[in-house]
């Protein structure tokens, strides 16, 4: 019986705080039990097949949401509201990831490995909102916001000429494992 109840991912939230995830997360499971073809434009589903995405997707809701989305019965019908309310939310990540991109800076991190991290996560938040960053782009925030006491290591590290930022970060792990601090 608690079965009934498990839920495969988060559930989609009132106040549509974790919409772009929960979209990911609905799209992969509709994809993988074959029935991503329900909350697709201009598509035409048998019903059974509509009704199974219905349930899958309204499963993945807070109750409030639940409610009042009640009189939709369609999952392209519902899934276009939803993105109509929710979808505002991609603007947002996107303008604290462009906040994030310009101030962030190596010399702020006590470790290589939280810098990575923190790297890692804007660049894929930029990513999932349209802007790519190229891995010249890291690269050169990377070196251009060194510690000013490293500026010689930093100008040997460029002219090492890194094709990828993995590169870099490796040969910073390596170098901050021999000291106890990055250098």
């Amino acid at each position: 019986m608690s079965n009934l109840n498990k839920l495969d991912f988060v559930a989609l939230e009132v106040s549509g705080r974790n919409y772009l995830k929960w979209t990911q997360d609905v799209k992969l499971h509709l994809t993988a039990n074959k029935m991503r073809s329900t909350i697709i434009a201009d598509n035409i589903t048998p019903e059974d097949m509509k009704a199974r995405a219905m349930i899958f997707i309204r499963k993945h809701m807070e109750e409030a949401l639940k409610v009042e989305y009640l009189a939709e019965e369609d999952p392209r019908s519902l899934w276009v509201a939803l993105e109509e309310r929710f979808n505002h939310q991609r603007a947002i990540y996107l303008a604290e990831a462009r906040h994030d991109w310009q101030n962030i800076r190596f010399q702020d991190f006590k470790t290589v490995n939280e810098y990575n991290s923190e790297i890692c996560r804007i660049r894929s938040l930029l990513k999932f909102c349209g802007e790519e960053l190229t891995e010249a782009d890291l690269l050169e925030k990377t070196f251009s916001t060194f510690p000013p006491s490293c500026m010689v290591l930093q100008q040997q590290y460029r002219e090492r000429n890194f094709a990828r930022f993995s590169e870099l970060i490796t040969i910073l792990l390596l170098a901050e494992k021999r000291t106890t601090t990055y250098f």
